[in-house]
């Protein structure tokens, strides 16, 4: 069964920034990565050792924050695409989530 989830507003994620969110009754958590308009939602699972991604609430990206970046092993992967660029995982993906916004409200598709 798939459920929508409205998670947040845009204006809650800071430009090019990165926001955590809990998906109820889940395995995993998500998270939401911010550039401009658009926002792509991923699994908060690391495709090497399925650890969590971030060391603290919404910090998800690197210093630069150009890259995702696995806190654990240092994995680091593309915003738009979730494709692992370096590190031990190089070639394999972030599961991404449906996400969409409609007037200003961000809605995640999971299940």
């Amino acid at each position: 069964m798939t459920t929508r989830l409205e998670v947040c507003h845009l204006t809650d994620i800071p430009e090019g920034g990165s926001k955590g969110f809990e998906i109820p009754g889940g395995t995993y958590d998500g998270f939401l990565v911010r550039e401009g308009e658009r926002v792509t939602a991923y699994l908060n699972t690391c495709p090497h050792q399925g650890h969590p991604l971030n060391w603290k609430p919404d910090a998800f990206l690197t210093r630069s924050g150009e890259l995702i970046m696995c806190s654990v092993h240092g994995a680091i992967f593309e915003k738009g695409t979730g494709v692992c660029v370096g590190g031990p995982c190089v070639g394999k993906s972030l599961r991404t989530l449906e996400a969409t916004v409609q007037d200003g409200v961000i809605a995640v598709t999971v299940g």
